[in-house]
């Protein structure tokens, strides 16, 4: 593990942003257990380049994300690549809370009437960050939820695990280009609690390690290979 550069913690029920380099290791720990991490992801330099969670999870034959798995933009390019992971499972099909789904579950909390205890949604907590970019309702893709598990049955029904990610869970991102990552820590969409959730992640950021032969995320599937030598390709001309 190289020198960490920079940590703080993301209380629940908040939103936050920022452009993370290429190169960069972006560790993401369920502080208390029970965490959801809403995230998005776009190229700085191209607003119209974007997460596209249908090709990540194509391309990858798989329904979740965990160690191995890489995140694909909607140009067959990687923004990062899941390098460790001690939960096993991410969700990045149930999308977002909304406020009428907050305000059907747990109630209406303006933040005129109780301040810092407000119920904020996952879907205008990306709004207001991407607003600092210039980015709005249109340009909202589905997310990756980190941490949160949702079990299907042979009917479709789907079912949120709430034993999924405990005290000191992490993943870890490495950015394979620059990357803006708009990110929130609200409930789950599916999430049964009776009252509304609000548990802190803790985000740190330390270098890469240069990617080896063996590397775990370039191995898991020829498609893998492929979008990163994609990448290859834009940062030989970027």
């Amino acid at each position: 593990m190289t020198e960490l550069l920079y940590e703080d913690v993301l209380p629940g029920g908040s939103h936050w942003s920022f452009t993370v380099r290429r190169g960069t290791v972006l560790r993401l720990i369920d502080r208390d257990g029970g965490a959801n991490v809403g995230m998005l992801f776009y190229n700085p330099a191209n607003l119209l380049e974007r997460y596209n969670a249908p090709d990540t999870l194509k391309c990858q034959h798989t329904f979740k994300l965990t160690s191995g798995n890489c995140l694909y933009s909607d140009m067959g390019r990687v923004f990062c690549s899941i390098i460790a992971d001690s939960v096993g499972w991410h969700d990045t099909v149930c999308g977002n809370t909304t406020r009428a789904m907050v305000a059907a579950r747990w109630g209406t909390k303006t933040y005129q009437a109780c301040r810092n205890d407000w119920q904020l949604n996952g879907h205008d907590s990306f709004l207001v960050e991407g607003g600092k970019y210039g980015l709005g309702r249109r340009d909202l893709a589905a997310n990756v939820n980190w941490f949160s598990k949702v079990a299907v049955a042979d009917d479709g029904a789907m079912t949120f695990d709430a034993a999924n990610s405990n005290a000191g869970d992490h993943v870890d991102l490495r950015f394979e280009m620059d990357t803006l990552v708009l990110l929130h820590t609200c409930p789950h969409p599916l999430n049964p609690a009776a009252a509304y959730p609000r548990a802190a992640v803790r985000y740190q950021f330390r270098r890469a390690q240069p990617m080896t032969d063996d590397d775990v995320c370039l191995n898991a599937c020829p498609e893998n290979r492929r979008g990163l030598e994609n990448n290859r390709l834009y940062h030989l001309f970027g």
